[in-house]
């Protein structure tokens, strides 16, 4: 979490352990001393199911095009909708903890990237940020949540999250970027320079979730063995489609310099909160103010302290916190575009 583990998620997952032995699905040697008990076997669907619905979430499905999206969906319908997008490397359940905030009050939407999580692409896929952007806003347009979107991107989702924006300023409500990568001047980490220095940071065989989560967080929340080996299992089966996104981030570099990447920034119309993890090795924290520079509607950026480049899992509540005072306050806002989008639909008529 942030300084010391979250008490609530230790026990939120202490509590979920004992349910799901109950139930059968974990099972734990019986040893006199309570102490010495192992989980040997774990059904994770289930436990991930059960996180879900913990933080009022329901599991979808949605086929547009090639695409078979899988997405959690939570909240009241009729208020305002929230668009979270996970990073590389991860899946929708990354935004869980935080979403448990945001479920009582917003419409929250958040989608498995294309060959993330459980969402399915052809193999021939092209998972290149700008295609990845486009085929969001078809998955946008047929979940019928386009208008007055509030997006929020974490790392690799921040940066699909301002292309989106820049791209669709008229439909954009709000924009929020934690930790997000790009192409920036202020850049000072091998990872931001190169981006095939992330290969480092696959997770290819048992014992590399141990170096990674060093590399990523500052401080490791509390997650129980048993679902850390079955974690661990995910990331090696999806390594290689991680190796192909890796290799589009790397395109994307060779694409755009800083100063064409700071022009489609500029077309960013929406309001926007910037939170970063001081102590973040992936994207430099310098990062936060540099976007605040380039923006035309940021607010002052976010630093945690003693958090690294996973703010939604290391601080949580504090992401949460943050983001739904920024949201309160956007929501009466009028979009600049709204009017001249009308417009426009008016003399397509």
């Amino acid at each position: 979490m942030s300084e010391l583990p979250n008490k609530k998620i230790l026990h939120f997952l202490n509590s979920l352990l004992l349910s799901l032995s109950t139930l059968g699905v974990v099972t734990l040697s019986h040893q006199a001393n309570a102490a010495s008990n192992v989980a040997e076997n774990i059904d994770y669907l289930k436990v991930v199911q059960e996180e879900r619905s913990w933080a009022g979430l329901n599991s979808k499905t949605l086929r547009v095009g090639d695409v078979v999206w899988s997405y959690s969906e939570g909240g009241p319908k009729n208020k305002p909708t929230i668009l979270l997008i996970h990073g590389l490397a991860s899946s929708r359940d990354t935004w869980n903890s935080v979403a448990k905030s945001l479920t009582p009050y917003y419409h929250v939407i958040i989608p498995d990237l294309p060959s993330a999580g459980a969402t399915q692409v052809p193999a021939n896929f092209d998972l290149s940020v700008p295609n990845v952007t486009e085929q969001l806003r078809r998955f946008i347009e047929a979940a019928h949540i386009q208008d007055n979107l509030n997006i929020a991107g974490h790392s690799l989702g921040g940066t699909i999250a301002m292309f989106y924006a820049s791209q669709y300023p008229f439909d954009t409500k709000s924009l929020f970027l934690m930790s997000t990568g790009g192409i920036f001047k202020s850049t000072n980490t091998n990872y931001l320079r190169n981006p095939i220095y992330l290969k480092q940071l696959l997770i290819t065989q048992k014992g590399d979730l141990d170096f990674v989560m060093n590399k990523v967080m500052f401080h490791q929340p509390f997650t129980a063995s048993i679902i850390k080996n079955e974690q661990e299992k995910l990331f090696i089966a999806k390594s290689a489609d991680t190796a192909k996104i890796i290799n589009q981030i790397d395109a994307l570099n060779r694409l755009y310099t800083p100063m064409t990447f700071t022009t489609m920034l500029k077309n960013i119309e929406a309001p926007t909160i910037i939170l970063w993890g001081a102590q973040d090795q992936i994207v430099n924290v310098d990062v936060a103010n540099e976007l605040k520079s380039v923006l035309k509607r940021p607010e002052n950026p976010i630093i945690l302290q003693r958090v690294g480049h996973m703010p939604l899992l290391e601080a949580p509540e504090r992401v949460a916190e943050n983001y739904l005072s920024f949201l309160n306050k956007v929501q009466p806002l009028q979009n600049p575009f709204s009017d001249q989008k009308h417009e426009q639909f008016e003399s397509k008529k």
